[in-house]
C-alpha cells in the first residue's frame, strides 16, 4: 500500500521483489542442555541475561517450529560468541533473512497490523518488516549488544527512484559507536549496509526499549512503551519468552 505519510499503527511493508537492491538488507533434555550451555557462555559477557528456563519453556509452548528455530538461533550465537560485535550483527541479520519468508500481516495473522514476538515469528516462519526488525533486535540484545546501540527505525522506502512511490517500512539500525553512522539491517537485502548506502530509505522516527526519537536524531521524544501500544505488547511477550530480564 502506498502512503504519503507513515501511520505507526498501520505499517505497510515492502516485499523484497518490489524494491531495487540499491544502496542505504527433539529431544527435550538435549535441547535444555544446549540452552543451558549457551546461557552460561553468554552470561559471562552479555549485559542482558539469557533466561534459559523461560526461553526453553516458551519455545516448547509456542510449537515445534519455535523449538527448532531457537535451537538454530543458539547455534548461530555459539558460533559467533567470540566474534567481533559487528560479525554477530551480520550473523543474526543473515539468520532471520534466510530462515523467515516475508508475508504481510493480513496473510499471516488476518490483521491489518500485528507485531509478533521472536518465537511467534519463528513458529510462523513468515512475517512482515516489523517482525524481522523486532526479532533481530531482541536476538542481538541477548547476544550481548547493548540496547543503546540498537534502534528500530520507521522509514519511507522509495521505489523506482526519486519519483517512485514511498512505502512505509521498518528496519533495525546498529550504531557501532556513539554518533557513528548506523549500519542497517533490512529484510529487503541480504547484507548489512551503512546508512549512506541506503539512499532509498528516509528515516521518520526511531525507538528502542529506552527511548523514542524523531528520525535517527539524539533528541529523546519520550517513552516508547507508553506511546507505542504494539511495542508495549511486544516487550511483554519478549520478557515472557526470556529475551528480556
Amino acid at each position: 500500500m502506498t502512503r504519503s505519510t507513515l501511520e505507526p499503527h498501520s505499517l505497510a511493508c515492502v516485499t523484497a521483489k518490489s524494491v531495487r537492491r540499491r544502496g542505504w538488507v527433539r529431544n527435550g533434555s538435549a535441547f535444555a542442555c544446549a540452552a543451558l550451555m549457551l546461557g552460561l557462555l553468554l552470561g559471562a559477557t552479555a549485559p542482558w541475561a539469557w533466561d534459559v528456563q523461560r526461553m526453553t519453556v516458551a519455545a516448547q509452548l509456542r510449537g515445534p517450529k519455535a523449538v527448532t528455530g531457537l535451537k538454530a538461533l543458539q547455534s548461530v550465537m555459539l558460533a559467533a560468541i567470540d566474534a567481533e560485535e559487528e560479525a554477530r550483527v551480520g550473523a543474526i541479520n543473515q539468520f532471520f533473512n534466510r530462515r523467515v519468508v516475508f508475508r504481510p500481516d493480513s496473510e499471516v495473522w488476518a490483521q491489518v497490523d500485528y507485531w509478533a514476538s521472536p518465537f511467534e515469528f519463528l513458529e510462523k516462519g513468515e512475517g512482515d518488516c516489523e517482525d524481522f526488525a523486532i526479532a533481530k533486535y531482541f536476538s542481538l540484545l541477548i547476544s550481548g549488544v547493548p540496547a543503546q546501540k540498537l534502534r528500530l527505525v520507521y522509514v519511507r522506502a522509495q521505489l523506482g527512484g526519486p519519483d517512485g512511490p514511498a512505502l512505509a517500512h521498518m528496519v533495525l539500525a546498529y550504531y557501532p559507536k556513539p554518533g557513528a553512522e548506523p549500519l542497517i539491517l533490512d529484510n529487503l537485502i541480504t547484507d548489512v549496509r551503512p546508512a549512506s548506502r541506503r539512499p532509498d530509505l528516509s528515516p521518520v522516527f526511531s525507538f528502542n526499549a529506552e527511548g523514542l526519537w524523531e528520525g535517527t536524531g539524539s533528541q529523546n521524544s519520550g517513552d516508547p512503551v507508553a506511546r507505542l501500544s504494539r511495542w508495549r505488547d511486544v516487550i511483554s511477550k519478549a520478557r515472557t519468552e526470556g529475551f528480556l530480564p
